[in-house]
């Protein structure tokens, strides 16, 4: 690896009314690294990355690229210059395909620029994507690829302006194993070719897996910057929260065998991706759902709660038979649904603090067809204290919050429904380490007031510390269960790769 400098920035400073984001904070890229930039959510990283593309001006300090003091003017300045950003949302044009996303702007034409030549703008696509080693169809309408391909082809579009800083923004956060694999690839081959890359992740392990360097920020300030192969994961959390979070296994269930059922799912069968599942969930029990991609854990959830249409099989909620046809039938039995994609289906993130408390239970708040304005003020307020979510104020724009914080709001929409079933599906992707304990409390604090928790769950630490029994799947059918006292990684593992007789 070149030892070459390629950024660097000193003192940068930068305040937002009422929040001093960046704290006379210093960094270093190198030529040809993959530079990790962690900390909790609103240590700064994204403030940092922004003043070096141009999304925000910053306060003071310099920033020198390429041996040369940069004040980028706007992203398309940064990007002009080789410095591009990929964020974790993709901001890209679905119904284009995907030469014509890489090179809007750019376009071939012929004809001295009367006509566009798409057969010359696929070939300028197919040669980028070869050097590149992608296997992706130029041609191809950019909506029908996965979230993976997408991701690759906005790697391929910044790349194609002869790019020699990178940053990638959470860029697994909606990837598989294999696309997560086949990223990591690309970013070799880029840093063999010099491209120094910026890693904002909130994954641990994957920061052994593909960084050089690490850089920990805590409350808008620098902490350290350390070899990534010096310090272990516990080291860069501690740096990180400036404290120590214990993810052990819980030894024992809360939950006695005698518990009251309050859910019992029985042969249900969902499209492609649910079959003949069954389990029970118990009053005050914290259920983990564990699987590979692609086993059939979220399906199953949608099916429970109506989101997806079920086919066959039965649902008693405390007792009794319910049909399940829609996500309002749900919500009427006492179920409430965290989706793994809050920002789509779980959020209004343009509606206040206040209205997306209350989001789930408007009606209860209305009389006379007028809503009552101070009902809704006092409960989510009521909320917000009982859940610790940080916010100035109840009018703040949800999505001016952090993920934690956005989390937290989720959840406070289901406890002022009063659901007594709560399902957390990956409850804790995107946020930070802080974040998640906080999460880890609230969610025990709601299964010992005797709320009812499924957790679907990637993140095996996650399932054996946070779970009373543990439920797993492989490729759409229920392969083992297991009480948290014999649970481990290795037993998960062999459930979740065990296909049984009816899959072979």
């Amino acid at each position: 690896m070149s030892s070459a400098t390629v950024v660097e920035m000193r003192q940068v400073d930068k305040s937002f009314t009422g929040v001093h984001a960046l704290k006379g904070v210093n960094f270093e890229l190198r030529s040809g690294e993959v530079h990790a930039l962690v900390g909790e959510n609103g240590a700064g990283k994204s403030t940092l990355v922004k003043t070096l593309t141009g999304i925000v001006d910053k306060d003071s300090g310099e920033i020198h690229y390429l041996g040369r003091l940069f004040n980028p003017r706007d992203p398309k300045h940064a990007l002009e210059m080789g410095i591009g950003i990929i964020h974790q949302e993709l901001n890209m044009m679905d119904h284009l395909t995907v030469a014509q996303n890489i090179f809007i702007g750019r376009e071939s034409t012929r004809l001295g620029g009367l006509f566009l030549d798409e057969q010359a703008q696929n070939r300028r696509a197919a040669e980028l994507f070869q050097r590149l080693n992608m296997d992706i169809d130029p041609e191809q309408r950019l909506g029908e690829l996965t979230v993976g391909k997408q991701q690759m082809v906005e790697i391929a579009k910044a790349v194609s302006h002869d790019l020699r800083v990178l940053i990638l923004d959470e860029p697994t956060a909606a990837l598989t194993l294999n696309e997560i694999s086949e990223l990591f690839e690309i970013m070799r081959d880029l840093r063999s070719q010099g491209v120094g890359m910026i890693y904002i992740s909130h994954r641990m392990d994957e920061i052994g897996k593909i960084t050089d360097r690490v850089t920990v920020m805590r409350d808008g300030e620098w902490v350290a910057t350390k070899d990534t192969d010096q310090v272990t994961t516990a080291d860069i959390i501690n740096m990180m929260v400036g404290r120590t979070i214990y993810e052990q296994p819980k030894a024992a269930s809360n939950v006695g065998a005698d518990a009251p059922v309050v859910l019992k799912v029985e042969n249900l069968n969902a499209g492609r991706m649910v079959k003949d599942v069954s389990f029970q969930l118990r009053r005050g029990e914290i259920l983990g759902f564990a699987g590979l991609m692609g086993a059939g854990r979220t399906e199953t959830a949608r099916a429970i709660f109506g989101a997806d249409p079920l086919q066959t099989g039965t649902i008693e909620v405390m007792g009794r038979p319910v049909h399940i046809r829609s996500p309002q039938d749900a919500v009427s039995h006492g179920i409430g649904y965290l989706s793994e994609d809050r920002k789509r289906f779980g959020l209004a993130l343009n509606l206040s603090v206040k209205e997306n408390a209350v989001l789930a239970n408007y009606e209860s708040f209305e009389k006379n067809l007028f809503i009552q304005a101070r009902s809704v003020e006092k409960i989510a307020d009521e909320y917000v204290k009982k859940l610790q979510i940080k916010t100035p104020t109840l009018e703040q724009i949800l999505r001016n919050l952090s993920g934690g914080n956005q989390q937290k709001v989720v959840i406070a929409k289901w406890l002022i429904r009063n659901s007594e079933i709560l399902i957390f599906d990956e409850p804790t992707r995107g946020i930070d380490v802080g974040a998640k304990s906080e999460i880890y409390s609230l969610m025990n604090e709601l299964a010992a007031a005797g709320k009812s928790i499924i957790m679907i769950s990637s993140e095996l630490p996650e399932v054996l510390r946070m779970s009373d029994r543990i439920v797993v799947m492989c490729e759409g059918r229920v392969t083992g269960e297991l009480d948290i006292a014999e649970a481990s990684q290795e037993k998960i593992m062999e459930y979740a790769t065990k296909r049984t007789q009816e899959q072979i």
